[in-house]
């Protein structure tokens, strides 16, 4: 399809807005967001996204705003399109005729498929902050913050004798619909007994040897059908297929070959690996969805996705998203703390004050954040395990005074170190490691406070980051520590809500589509939908929710 669009976007037809406002007397948001803010999209924010020649398509302004409606009033495709034909208040908001039939539900998969593939889903949420930023609603170098919480991927939960039975059926399925000719010559009989319906459907063995020796039959099963894709005449481009991929992953995580090759293949040949730990990149959890990963956080298990919000907090604003980031449950936050500050400036949102909690700090993010991007981190830093930060009385490192131009460390007793050296650690970070003098340490009166160190070559040693990332370490503790700082904190408890809002009202904890880029792209328009009801309620003067008051506690007023 072309894109076909008239030179402006129309205004609302006025019989529509007759009707509207006389079936929402005291106001709509929807009403109140065409008022303020126009349609918010334009069709040339999606132009590259259509083909030159062609049919006409529907207009991509509207299918940007049905999307954002559809997630902040949680629809379904066909929900969507049903709203577009029947209500008043969605006419007025997409400048429709009464008489307008709207579209078939299909153009909404369509209108997805069109942002994802040409990469196209975070302009939902930029145009919509910047009818925020023309209306001053969205303020720069402001306050911000981030927290994340756990999406479960639209796949069901499998054991593993289940995992790889269903991978091996979804192979079968995938080769059934590209190449059924060659399946059907090559299939014995007893996969079409085995493999024809979900494994959840069949009754397992219940005994450990029967569920062993099922799982070798299906894994010999799988190394067949692998050979037979890697054999000459095998149908060019079966090999490269995402189920077969997947095929390939599941069996080098979970099977591993007995040590008679002249076994004939169904004798069990394969066998699986010993369970080793699930959440790494390899364990596949779902044939179905392969960039779902497991992850267990304070007793919670889930198999999944992570999402961070960012939004903004200041108190002359309404409180926006401005960033929501999508990754596999197994990525821990600190991993994405310069990503999303990368990502603001980029969107040239980034702030000037950014409240995280202590996943997403550390030394090396202080300083980046503070050098790269000019934003002042703001969070509690991980706690120092060692022994001497939880007992009392003891000698911290920070009781150490360091003199970085002589490269000197002096104890709380006065004694100068002994050595100071660089090194880098597995993951090449650069570190110090200073020694103090065994001699002196030995002979210390306040031993007992400073080391448990033994042995006659053992004093007390020190561990620092380079300087830059020391010192930006120990100022956000003692800024964690000072009570004029604790209310400038205290703001980052607010995107909890937010959280919370965005999974009770706009179905955030669950993957409507399976995939990362379709989850983001979720993600994403429900970050969008969710400004598009703060506005709304900032511009009609309400709160977001309203506090429950009972009738008895009205006597009162």
């Amino acid at each position: 399809m072309l894109l076909h669009s008239p030179p402006s976007i129309p205004s609302v037809p006025d019989e529509t807005a007759r009707v509207a406002r006389a079936a929402f007397p005291k106001g709509s948001p929807y009403l109140t967001l065409r008022d303020a803010l126009g349609p918010m999209f334009a069709n040339e924010d999606f132009g590259d996204l259509y083909a030159k020649r062609g049919q006409p398509g529907y207009p991509p302004w509207r299918l940007a705003l049905v999307l954002l409606l559809q997630f902040r009033e949680g629809l379904s495709d066909r929900q969507a399109a049903e709203a577009v034909r029947a209500r008043i208040d969605w006419k007025y908001l997409l400048g429709l005729e009464l008489t307008n039939a709207g579209f078939d539900h299909s153009v909404l998969s369509e209108f997805r498929s069109r942002l994802l593939a040409g990469s196209g889903e975070e302009r939902l949420l930029k145009r919509v902050l910047d009818a925020c930023r023309t209306q001053g609603l969205l303020k720069a170098r402001g306050r911000q913050r981030t927290d994340s919480t756990h999406v479960l991927a639209a796949v069901r939960e499998l054991n593993r004798l289940e995992l790889v039975g269903e991978t091996l059926r979804a192979a079968l399925n995938a080769i059934a619909t590209v190449a059924p000719a060659w399946l059907r010559t090559l299939a014995p009989p007893v996969w079409y007994e085995r493999y024809s319906r979900r494994i959840e459907d069949f009754r397992l063995p219940k005994t450990p040897a029967g569920r062993e020796t099922l799982a070798g039959e299906i894994g010999d099963d799988g190394y067949r059908l692998l050979a037979m894709l890697d054999a000459p005449g095998a149908p060019p481009g079966l090999a490269s297929l995402p189920a077969i991929e997947a095929l390939r992953t599941v069996w080098r995580r979970h099977f591993e070959m007995s040590s008679d090759p002249d076994a004939p293949p169904g004798s069990g040949r394969a066998r699986l690996r010993p369970v080793s730990g699930r959440g790494s990149e390899d364990r596949l959890e779902s044939p179905y969805d392969t960039d779902a990963r497991y992850r267990s956080k304070n007793g919670k298990g889930w198999t999944g996705y992570m999402v961070h919000l960012s939004e903004t907090c200041d108190d002359d604003t309404p409180h926006l998203i401005v960033h929501a980031d999508t990754t596999a449950a197994n990525v821990h936050e600190a991993m994405r703390t310069a990503s999303i500050h990368a990502a603001l400036a980029a969107k040239q949102t980034a702030p000037a004050i950014h409240l995280v909690d202590s996943a997403y700090i550390s030394a090396a993010h202080l300083v980046a954040a503070r050098e790269t991007f000019a934003i002042d981190l703001v969070g509690p830093p991980r706690e120092n395990l060692s022994w001497q930060q939880r007992q009392d009385g003891s000698f911290r490192a920070g009781d150490f005074q360091i003199d970085w131009e002589a490269n000197r460390a002096t104890c709380p007793r006065g004694k100068e170190s002994q050595s100071w050296r660089a090194y880098q650690d597995e993951a090449g970070d650069p570190y110090i490691k200073i020694r103090f003098n065994p001699a002196d340490c030995r002979v210390c009166e306040a031993r007992a406070q400073c080391t448990r160190a033994t042995g006659k070559g053992w004093g007390r040693n020190l561990r620092l980051r380079p300087r830059a990332e020391h010192e930006a370490l120990v100022a956000a503790r003692t800024r964690t520590e000072m009570d004029s700082e604790r209310p400038l904190y205290a703001l980052r408890q607010g995107v909890e809500g937010t959280l919370s809002q965005a999974v009770r009202v706009f179905g955030l904890r669950r993957a409507r589509y399976r995939g990362a880029p379709k989850v983001h792209l979720q993600h994403v328009a429900i970050a969008a939908a969710l400004n598009l009801d703060r506005i709304a309620a900032w511009l009609q003067g309400r709160p977001l929710a309203p506090a429950r008051r009972s009738r008895f506690a009205a006597l009162a007023a």
